[in-house]
């Protein structure tokens, strides 16, 4: 089973939910979106996996969501996902792909679901 990971290590559920996951036995694909931020396609396809609207994958208390303007709420699907492509920092983490699923690891064991 392929198992990937949008991984921060500088936050404690994103390293949470890697732990929980190599628990299971599985080496998960760990991507350090910060470094190597999902293109605009990606985060679509996971949106779609997901089953949720692009703004609320936003992180709503990052300094960059008010200064790239996210608190309008007018802004189309489009712009918002652009904006993380461009500030990935606004991406809630840790996101999990496996079995063509994905969920968010907030709480890390929601990851359980799916693998």
């Amino acid at each position: 089973m392929k198992v990937t990971i949008y991984h921060n290590p500088r936050c404690s559920k994103s390293r949470q939910t890697l732990q929980l996951i190599q628990e299971q036995g599985i080496e998960p694909d760990i991507i350090k979106y910060l470094e190597t931020p999902p293109s605009a396609e990606e985060i679509k396809t996971i949106l779609t996996k997901l089953a949720i609207e692009p703004r609320e994958l936003l992180r709503k208390n990052e300094p960059d969501y008010k200064a790239a303007g996210l608190n309008d709420t007018s802004l189309d699907d489009d712009t918002v996902i652009n904006a993380m492509v461009d500030h990935p920092k606004l991406i809630e983490r840790p996101i999990v792909l496996a079995n063509d699923q994905a969920v968010i690891g907030r709480p890390p064991e929601n990851v359980l679901a799916i693998l």
